[in-house]
């Protein structure tokens, strides 16, 4: 009786924990994916439960949100199991935190990609297609994993969050499971689309294109921006799961970010030397409401081979923040936000460089000015124009750009962090 009963125990602990993977069928706006979910719903739990059993080499975490730290994800909705659309399909979708970190180094991207696909997306597919095999809507597999990376910014060791995304059509991914040469896996493959941090990894998804087979074997692994939709948009813009949601317009896009050459000194010098009337107005007229530092004037400097200027300033925030995450989250609304729009005006709209990194030190109200916690939003020239025509709103900023806490890069969630921001009684 004592084993039966432990082994009920088990039982229920493993459903319960397979239902807090799979997003429940209200949630769901669409009327089709809504009843293709509640007609899954027992499928979609042994999918949950027969990934969780899996052993992976780090960490996994299903989540609505990617870019979380393993603190964050511990507290954070883990329902990301759904059918949604993708570029007019019906796919199923997983979307997860997976917590490997890869050396930039020894690792380029295309192998850090296809290392998460045969460490996470494998075994993904091997729950997941026998469970659906026989539901002919499903038109396509989609798997959204963040990874993380470790290298160099500005001469300091980061580690960063990336973001791949794979999706394969049900008749290749059966393929692809089934494989048993690097041949028959490559030609699998080559029929689904591979995005990394929202690039498509170039001579995916042409099935008919004899270059791209002759090509060395690609990386099975999509590119999707941390806390932006997938191609067309599976996620909000926040990086949260939108049950149901279309894909966003393109007019509330902003334009892509302009190629340039790399930076150098050369360029920061000229570029120093063009805008140093508009900088030295625009220190004078906001002075009173950014507070620059007097020791290091707005000056450009290099990130991510690009040209951005460096407002350099300090941040005397009124609330208690709790954390980092809150100091930065105050610090962006109570602050750095109501800048955008006045610095851009005061420097006439030019975009002949790429960025801006709004550096400041943070510190709370009745502190001595000396401490403080250095915080960095450095946010590309189109989002920030984005955000200036109001197409965008601060959160969206925040994902298409940095945001480094004394040196090392976070993911920010502007209401979360508000939200835990709130005195506890």
């Amino acid at each position: 009786m004592r084993r039966t009963s432990v082994s009920i125990v088990a039982f229920g602990l493993a459903a319960a924990a397979a239902y807090a993977q799979v997003v429940s069928p209200p949630e769901i706006l669409d009327k089709q994916l809504r009843e293709l979910q509640q007609k899954h719903m027992t499928d979609l739990k042994k999918v949950a439960v027969e990934i969780s059993g899996h052993t992976f080499p780090y960490q996994l975490y299903f989540s609505r949100t990617l870019d979380l730290n393993e603190k964050q994800q511990k507290h954070s909705d883990q329902r990301s199991i759904r059918f949604d659309k993708f570029e007019d399909q019906t796919v199923l979708e997983i979307t997860a935190n997976y917590y490997a970190a890869y050396s930039a180094d020894q690792m380029g991207e295309e192998q850090r990609a296809n290392r998460t696909l045969q460490d996470v997306g494998v075994p993904m597919l091997e729950a997941a297609i026998p469970a659906l095999e026989s539901e002919d809507q499903l038109q396509s597999y989609a798997l959204e994993i963040s990874h993380h990376v470790r290298k160099k910014v500005l001469g300091v060791i980061t580690e960063n969050p990336e973001n791949v995304a794979f999706i394969l059509p049900t008749r290749a991914a059966k393929q692809f499971i089934a494989a048993t040469t690097p041949g028959e896996r490559e030609a699998a493959l080559i029929q689904g689309q591979l995005y990394v941090n929202r690039q498509p990894i170039e001579g995916w998804g042409d099935v008919n294109a004899p270059v791209a087979r002759d090509k060395k074997p690609q990386p099975s692994i999509a590119k999707v921006n941390s806390s932006l939709p997938m191609s067309k948009g599976l996620l909000n813009d926040n990086g949260s799961y939108a049950p149901g949601s279309m894909p966003r317009s393109a007019a509330a896009a902003p334009d892509p970010q302009p190629t340039r050459p790399e930076a150098t000194p050369a360029t920061l010098q000229a570029l120093q030397t063009s805008h140093q009337p508009e900088l030295d107005r625009l220190v004078q007229e906001l002075d009173k409401q950014a507070h620059f530092t007097s020791y290091a004037p707005p000056a450009f400097i290099v990130f991510r081979k690009g040209a951005y200027l460096q407002l350099s300033m300090k941040t005397v925030l009124k609330e208690n923040a709790g954390s980092q995450y809150q100091m930065a989250a105050l610090a962006f609304d109570e602050h750095i936000a109501h800048l955008v729009r006045p610095v851009l005006t005061a420097l006439k709209g030019q975009a002949d460089f790429d960025g801006i990194d709004f550096s400041t030190t943070v510190r709370l109200a009745g502190t001595p000015e000396g401490e403080g916690t250095a915080i960095e939003f450095i946010f590309p020239a189109n989002g920030l124009t984005g955000y200036q025509d109001y197409d965008l709103t601060g959160q969206q900023l925040i994902n298409m750009g940095y945001v480094l806490i004394n040196g090392e890069r976070v993911g920010l969630d502007l209401q979360s962090a508000q939200a835990s921001a709130v005195p506890q009684r």
